[in-house]
């Protein structure tokens, strides 16, 4: 398995119609890099087509001085994801970079290290861009289960070792109030920063459904209690489902990404702190995001051998784009708070960061 540059005329003859799958069904060169530079104009609607039909990962890379003002824009959105040197430009489809070749390195060192979980995620996500939310999250929980089943999601929890489940919350791990038509959920367990556990997801869930349920309530405000707003899942938990047909339907059924996505014109999430996977996947299901100065987020899950599970593949691409999430999803960087209110995964930045 390695990684191979091509040019968009190779692209566009159809070399990326190779079977991704090798002998044995071993996974061989999951990810080719694509070199945008000087590509002729002529051939780069027929590479676009091809790149549709592909079934490798297909990362641009472009040197030049503003790939905004190019003829690639049929071809850029035909690739999963285009690293350009230089700031972000406006092109949702493209990530900007000081180091171009620094980049490439840490997205195909990520892809080798979890081939399955990257090419995965890709089917996810342009699966996803051609539904509505609620079956998105479907797409994104089946594909979710069928990795906690593959070899990547179970090296790594041989690597973590046994963990005890985490001790029942010592308070109410939701706090609730009402004031007139506005209802504020708290999540409240600062002491796991508050982690996207059982408790806490069941908890949040009720209390949403609270909202949904009755229409005085005019307006849902979510936010955390302690340092962190959502640390994301319970790594102590993972792994302890009693089956995957369970834990898909504990996931969409019973998580509370598609109650943020029905209440979304009523809700305003308030994050701070570090918002891991969860912390930031249903969050962005909201018409509103405010995060205070120093927030971070980051999307670890590919890391683990697995894609987003609280609803992260269909909300996040619905805010920066599928191309911008790839990248967020594979490399796990960390995104800091002045980029994402740039690329749309916030609305604004107010507030003071909470200790």
């Amino acid at each position: 398995m390695g990684t191979n540059t091509i040019s968009v005329v190779e692209l566009a003859d159809g070399i990326a119609d190779a079977p991704v799958l090798g002998d044995g069904a071993v996974v061989v060169h999951p990810l080719l890099i694509v070199d945008l530079d000087d590509a002729p104009d002529s051939v780069i609607e027929r590479a676009a087509e091809r790149a549709r039909g592909s079934d490798h990962l297909l990362v641009g890379r472009f040197t030049g001085a503003s790939i905004d003002d190019t003829a690639l824009a049929p071809l850029l959105g035909s690739l999963d994801l285009t690293y350009s040197m230089g700031p972000d430009p406006r092109s949702s489809s493209v990530v900007g970079t000081d180091d171009l070749d620094a980049s490439l390195s840490a997205f195909g060192d990520a892809v080798a290290q979890n081939p399955h979980a990257s090419l995965v995620v890709r089917h996810v996500l342009r699966a996803a861009d051609t539904v509505g939310v609620a079956a998105a999250i479907d797409i994104e929980s089946l594909g979710y289960s069928t990795l906690q089943g593959g070899p990547e999601f179970l090296r790594w929890l041989d690597e973590r070792g046994p963990r005890p489940l985490p001790p029942p919350a010592p308070a109410d791990p939701v706090l609730v109030a009402r004031e007139s038509g506005t209802l504020r959920i708290t999540l409240n367990r600062p002491e796991r920063r508050n982690a996207y556990g059982t408790q806490l997801r069941d908890a949040l869930v009720e209390a949403l459904r609270l909202a949904e349920l009755d229409d005085s309530i005019e307006r849902v405000v979510v936010d955390g209690a302690g340092p962190s707003f959502c640390a994301g899942g319970d790594l102590d938990e993972f792994g302890r489902t009693p089956d995957t047909a369970t834990a898909h339907l504990i996931r969409t059924r019973g998580g509370a990404g598609r109650l943020v996505a029905r209440l979304a014109d009523r809700t305003e999430v308030r994050v701070h702190g570090h918002c891991v996977g969860a912390g930031i996947e249903i969050p962005a299901f909201a018409n509103r995001v405010v995060a205070a100065p120093g927030t971070v987020f980051r999307l670890p899950e590919v890391s683990m051998g697995l894609i987003p599970g609280a609803g992260g593949t269909a909300s996040i691409p619905r805010r920066i784009g599928r191309w911008r999430s790839m990248h967020l999803f594979v490399t796990a960087s960390a995104l800091d708070v002045d980029r994402a209110l740039s690329w749309g995964l916030i609305d604004e930045m107010s507030g003071a960061d909470r200790k």
